[in-house]
């Protein structure tokens, strides 16, 4: 691994989340790097970077999200073009990992892809990872190399703060959110509460109980992610039906595939208040949904990694 102190950094990307990256050039104060990510007529992921990289200390700021396998492809050669440019030190910002839902054998003969992406990425050549709010903490556990795990817990934890909402319900959607869910209630000075659901399959959720008191309150729903937003829009609804106020909802990745932008529109959920992890297409940008900014805290961790600060102060 190529560790050491370097002179300059540069900030590249990819297609996948371009308006991204750009903001947090800007607040680095820092122009993009100059690459080509384009692709060959048959559909193979073409990469040329457009200046030199030789020692220099560089990040790539790629989510690996929709279309995922486009996405970590470009990240992988980008990764490899600039290790073959001699590149000083290689860092992956990883806003949102993919393939982390599939994290360990939950059954026979599953894969566990969320430890074979860590692989793809240290075989392509990456020297540390920077990433937000993975589906399972362990997954660091995968990686040999420096993984800096952001928490979009502050931003979202901040912007509820200043709603000021009184009689305040912080609620997990399922038991896999709880540590989630506790983490901000405590410093929004709130009890939590926990739906218990079963997941007859993939995608397809069904509320069994709520444990907690959520009548009369005001509640906020906080989870990893929405995909198709089926766990967080039942419980939604449930919350409203126990006698909810008002129902928000918060989470950091912004999925939204399928039918999720249709469950939202029709649920009890008031306000949705998302994170820009993922890229939000204009078709997705409705009235119930907020989205917030992580490109202030990856740029502060970005600095900091460059200048061989520490990152405790950021959680």
């Amino acid at each position: 691994m190529r560790n050491g102190v370097f002179a300059d950094y540069k900030i590249f990307t990819g297609n996948s989340h371009p308006a991204l990256a750009e903001e947090i050039a800007r607040i680095m104060g820092k122009p993009l790097g100059k690459a080509a990510v384009n692709k060959f007529s048959d559909g193979e992921t073409s990469v040329s970077l457009w200046e030199t990289v030789r020692g220099i200390d560089t990040y790539i700021v790629q989510p690996t999200c929709d279309p995922t396998n486009d996405s970590l492809m470009e990240l992988l050669i980008m990764i490899d073009a600039m290790k073959r440019a001699s590149a000083g030190r290689i860092n992956a910002v990883i806003p949102y990992y993919g393939y982390a839902r599939q994290d360990r054998k939950a059954k026979a003969r599953d894969p566990i892809t969320a430890k074979l992406v860590a692989d793809l990425l240290q075989s392509a050549g990456a020297d540390r990872v920077v990433t937000m709010d993975l589906h399972a903490a362990q997954i660091q556990g995968y990686f040999d190399i420096p993984v800096d795990h952001l928490l979009g817990m502050p931003i979202l934890v901040k912007y509820f703060k200043e709603k000021n909402l009184q009689d305040l319900v912080v609620v997990s959607p399922d038991h896999g959110s709880v540590t989630r869910a506790r983490n901000m209630a405590q410093p929004l000075d709130a009890p939590i509460a926990i739906v218990d659901k079963r997941r007859p399959k993939a995608n397809v959720s069904e509320i069994m109980n709520v444990i907690g008191d959520v009548k009369g309150k005001n509640v906020v729903l906080v989870d990893d992610m929405v995909d198709t937003a089926g766990t967080i829009t039942n419980a939604a609804n449930a919350m409203k039906d126990m006698g909810a106020i008002d129902v928000y909802a918060c989470a950091t990745h912004p999925i939204l595939s399928g039918p999720a932008i249709e469950r939202i529109e029709k649920s009890a959920i008031k306000e949705m208040v998302l994170l820009n992890t993922v890229p939000l297409p204009p078709e997705k940008q409705i009235d119930k949904i907020k989205t917030l900014s992580v490109a202030p805290m990856f740029a502060e961790a970005m600095i900091r990694i460059f200048t061989n600060t520490s990152l405790n102060g950021l959680f």
